[in-house]
């Protein structure tokens, strides 16, 4: 049994970590770190884990085999730099300290996106695990990028839900702003752009164009809804495009191409991500979704956390599929 422990124990994405972990078949939950909530049920602060698990929360860890970091982007860092931790103990780290700036002492963090880093994961202690917009947008354009076939501005309009925003409540999360409403934030400047420009560029697409990129807050919980669209040069056939991204995805898991529209109810609660292409006027266009708390963030961390020990990358993920 892989011996876990999470640190940030309240929060959404730690949340949804226990919920998968717990029912993992190789997973044994050694501690849920928070300094605020010591003592507590775990199932008393994410109330649809009541029944589930006597786990409390508490402050301390022994000897984890794996570390996850669930913790506010740039708390990492200060969580390793005053704890001691064996250089055996693999980390996972959920926020964005490592993402783009990979080197931490004797540690070094590969981005931990499955699909284009599978092999450089197995070998590694230490994951930065990617973020949830980053995920959907690096997922659409990848296979191009391999190709080198990003040329012109990319434009790319996304739209995710409350839970993005952590469990915290600030003036744009609360419900009675977010309830009915949407509205623009980050405009061409989302903290995701290093990460997204950074993967697309080593996947083989060097002199990577301009990627514009309008974030949006919805009006629900959970998921992303990305629309992403470029000038395309015809310089390969529809079919051939189409084919390129079936091909670039048969070994996934959970990435599938759609030869039909696609929604974003079709991926919530999963670790998939689904993609759907057309071609207008000049133009390709791809939809991406994901669930944003899974596929975007705890999911994707087991996913690298099987890849690590060596496992079924799809072990405990086999999520039910939602319709509505």
């Amino acid at each position: 049994m892989i011996n876990v422990s999470i640190v940030g124990g309240t929060g959404y994405t730690a949340g949804e970590l226990l919920r998968i972990l717990i029912n993992h078949p190789e997973v044994y939950i050694e501690s849920v770190i928070s300094t605020t909530s010591v003592g507590m049920l775990v199932g008393e602060m994410h109330r649809d884990l009541l029944g589930e698990t006597d786990l409390r929360f508490t402050d301390t860890f022994v000897n984890p085999d794996v570390i996850f970091l669930c913790l506010g982007h740039g708390l990492s860092r200060a969580f390793l730099e005053e704890n001691t931790i064996s250089e055996h103990c693999k980390i996972i780290d959920l926020g964005n300290d490592f993402r783009n700036e990979p080197v931490f002492g004797n540690r070094e963090f590969i981005f931990g996106l499955c699909e284009s880093e599978k092999e450089r994961i197995k070998q590694t202690n230490n994951i930065a695990n990617p973020g949830c917009f980053a995920t959907s947008i690096i997922l659409a354009l990848l296979p191009l990028a391999s190709q080198n076939k990003l040329t012109e501005d990319i434009h790319v309009h996304a739209i995710t839900g409350s839970t993005g925003a952590g469990k915290k409540p600030s003036e744009t999360t609360h419900f009675s702003y977010r309830d009915n409403n949407i509205s623009v934030y980050k405009p061409f400047s989302h903290q995701h752009l290093e990460e997204i420009g950074n993967t697309l560029k080593s996947a083989g697409n060097v002199n990577l164009p301009t990627i514009n990129f309008v974030p949006m807050r919805g009006d629900f919980t959970r998921g992303i809804f990305a629309s992403v669209y470029t000038k395309w040069d015809n310089s390969m056939s529809e079919n051939d495009v189409i084919e390129l991204f079936k091909s670039y995805y048969a070994d996934s898991p959970f990435v599938f191409v759609s030869d039909k529209p696609i929604s974003m109810k079709e991926v919530v609660n999963t670790n998939k991500c689904l993609l759907h292409i057309e071609f207008h006027n000049g133009y390709i266009h791809i939809t991406s979704i994901i669930d944003n708390l899974v596929k975007g963030a705890s999911g994707q961390a087991v996913q690298n956390m099987n890849l690590m020990f060596g496992l079924d990358e799809s072990m405990g993920l086999r999520l039910k599929a939602n319709a509505f």
